[in-house]
């Protein structure tokens, strides 16, 4: 009885420290959250997991744009503490002084623009590899297993989180990438009734978490953090979801 008590304890112990490498940290005081509230339970340890590799499917521009708006939001907590963001792609689509919505501080953020896609990869792993540098997001057209291997092993020595775009997704094929997540743009929750353009509101789908359990959020923005409501999804749904991600 002691000798199987014994070894659950030690399972015990090197699950969490296979989860502390991929970049998910047990919830204690120190854990600092994302403001996502009942989103962040999905993750192993209840906490958005950092030093790996997110990666964001868009597969119409108006989602890449929905999909920009919400890593806006999370950088605003990711970014503080102080710290730069590297944000690489090849094009203009994105409003830089949009993010001063978020409360991102534009020099906190530097933009690099490059035309070819294994240009953007190469800057993009070259940027993982610094240290120096609290997040990278990148604009890339598609991801193979192996090339994500290699980005995550990089943020795992530098301990670097990295968000990808990912816009001409031709399979959902599986990656090393730790969550995949599809963000969508809702109709703006107005103000007290007033006409206008409202506050951002967002259909969130976590399609594939690593050790966690993927789900659906309609995740706003207000006053400067996030507020969620969960939504409901069915058996159907769910085996649909599956069966993309698998």
């Amino acid at each position: 009885m002691q000798a199987h008590t014994t070894q659950r304890t030690e399972v015990a112990r090197l699950q969490r420290q296979i989860l502390a490498w991929q970049g998910y940290k047990e919830k204690d005081e120190t854990s600092k959250s994302l403001g996502l509230g009942l989103l962040e339970h999905a993750f192993p340890g209840q906490t958005f997991p950092l030093s790996c590799i997110h990666e964001f499917i868009a597969d119409k521009q108006e989602d890449e744009a929905a999909t920009s708006g919400f890593i806006g939001g999370l950088l605003a907590t990711l970014l503080q503490q102080g710290g730069v963001c590297i944000w690489i792609g090849s094009t203009q689509q994105l409003y830089a002084p949009a993010l001063k919505t978020f409360g991102v501080a534009p020099e906190q953020v530097i933009f690099i623009r490059m035309q070819r896609e294994k240009d953007i990869l190469w800057a993009l792993e070259e940027s993982l590899k610094c240290a120096d540098i609290q997040v990278v997001v990148a604009e890339i057209q598609d991801l193979d297993f192996i090339q994500s291997r290699r980005l995550q092993l990089a943020v795992e020595k530098s301990k670097v989180t990295g968000l990808l775009l990912r816009t001409a997704v031709r399979q959902h094929m599986a990656t090393a990438c730790a969550a995949r997540w599809q963000v969508r743009s809702l109709p703006s929750t107005v103000v007290d009734g007033l006409p206008g353009v409202g506050f951002p509101l967002w259909s969130v789908d976590l399609l594939k978490v690593r050790n966690g359990n993927p789900g659906s959020w309609e995740v706003g923005w207000q006053r400067g953090q996030f507020t969620l409501a969960h939504k409901e999804v069915s058996v159907e749904q769910q085996r649909v979801v599956d069966l993309k991600v698998g």
